[in-house]
């Protein structure tokens, strides 16, 4: 069952990715949660006394950790059973989206990525919800395979 949980969740957390990577080439006000990732990498790097990456592999570095996280993170809607999984993914990806609304300027990584305008704001709780929706529809059908 936590493989199962695990696919929703990589499900999940590549369907944010996705979105977050067209809405960027696309949207001028579309949240740049890359940029927060490359951020909080560099600064964890400097804090161990290390220099980042250059920009090309720091970039890729933060899709990455995004993808492992979020897959984590999501892999949660399994831990109530098919039933509510897509609720719980929607509450998971809800709480998430405010967070990453909400939490990165206290944790020092400025506002902007995901809260330059109301319309990016609004971007980032959706998709995060979106995600969780996604991390709970996938995991309810492979359950109801089982």
């Amino acid at each position: 069952m936590l493989i199962v949980a695990l696919a929703g969740g990589a499900a999940g957390a590549a369907a944010l990715t996705a979105v977050h990577e067209a809405a960027r080439r696309a949207l001028r006000d579309a949240p740049r949660m890359d940029v927060l990732g490359e951020r909080a990498i560099a600064a964890g790097l400097r804090a161990a006394g290390a220099e980042p990456p250059p920009e090309p592999r720091l970039h890729s570095a933060a899709l990455v950790g995004d993808l492992v996280s979020n897959s984590a993170y999501y892999a949660l809607v399994g831990a109530g059973g098919p039933d509510g999984a897509v609720t719980r993914g929607a509450a998971l990806g809800l709480a998430a989206g405010l967070g990453a609304v909400l939490l990165p300027g206290p944790l020092g990584l400025g506002t902007g990525p995901s809260r330059r305008t109301p319309q990016t704001a609004a971007m980032t709780v959706a998709w995060y919800t979106l995600g969780g929706v996604v991390a709970g529809l996938v995991y309810r059908s492979l359950r109801g395979r089982e």
